[in-house]
C-alpha cells in the first residue's frame, strides 16, 4: 500500500508542479508581451489580462492542494501553545475540516461544471468554455481530499506507533 501511495503522490506532485509552472510562465510571458506592446507601439493585448486572471484562479486552487501537503494551511495555534497535548487532535480536526471543504468543492464544483456545460458559456475574449475553467473546482477538491487523508493517516499512524508523525507544518 505504501508503494502505491508513493507512486500516486509522485504523480500528483508532478502534476501540481508542472501545471503551476507552465500556467504561471504562460501568464508571465503574456503579461510581458502586453506591457512591451503597450509601451512600445501603444497597443495592448486584451486576452493577456484575461489569461492572467484565469491563471490566478487556477493557481489558487491547485496551490490549495500543495498547502495541504506541506502543512501550510491557515490555522490558529494558540490552543496548541497553551495545551501541547491537543496538537494531534486539533490537527486531525483540521484535516477533517479540509475533507469537508474538499467534499463541498467536489459536489458543488461538479454541479457548476454541469451547469456551465449545459449553458455553453465561454470567456469573453479568449472564448474558452467556462465548463473547462470550473473543472478546477472538483479537481482541486479531489486533490485536497487526497492530501488531507494522507496527512491524517500519517499523523494517526505516528500517534499509534508513538512517533511524531512527520513534519505536519511544525
Amino acid at each position: 500500500m505504501t508503494a502505491l501511495w508513493n507512486k500516486i503522490d509522485r504523480v500528483v506532485t508532478s502534476f501540481e508542479e508542472w501545471t503551476l509552472f507552465l500556467t504561471v510562465m504562460a501568464a508571465l510571458w503574456a503579461l510581458f508581451a502586453s506591457v512591451c506592446l503597450r509601451y512600445g507601439i501603444n497597443h495592448s493585448l486584451a486576452w493577456s489580462e484575461e489569461l492572467v486572471r484565469l491563471v490566478i484562479v487556477y493557481t489558487t486552487f491547485v496551490g490549495c492542494s500543495r498547502a495541504v501537503k506541506n502543512g501550510a494551511m491557515v490555522r490558529i495555534d494558540a490552543l496548541v501553545q497553551f495545551f501541547p497535548r491537543l496538537k494531534k487532535p486539533l490537527m486531525l480536526f483540521s484535516y477533517a475540516a479540509v475533507l469537508v471543504f474538499a467534499g463541498v468543492l467536489i459536489v458543488y464544483g461538479a454541479k457548476m461544471v454541469g451547469l456551465q456545460a449545459r449553458t455553453g458559456q465561454k470567456t469573453i475574449i479568449m472564448q474558452i468554455p467556462m465548463a473547462w475553467l470550473y473543472g478546477i473546482l472538483p479537481l482541486s477538491g479531489g486533490l485536497m481530499g487526497l492530501r488531507a487523508c494522507a496527512q491524517a493517516l500519517t499523523l494517526f499512524k505516528g500517534t499509534r506507533e508513538g512517533e511524531t508523525g512527520g513534519d505536519h507544518g511544525e
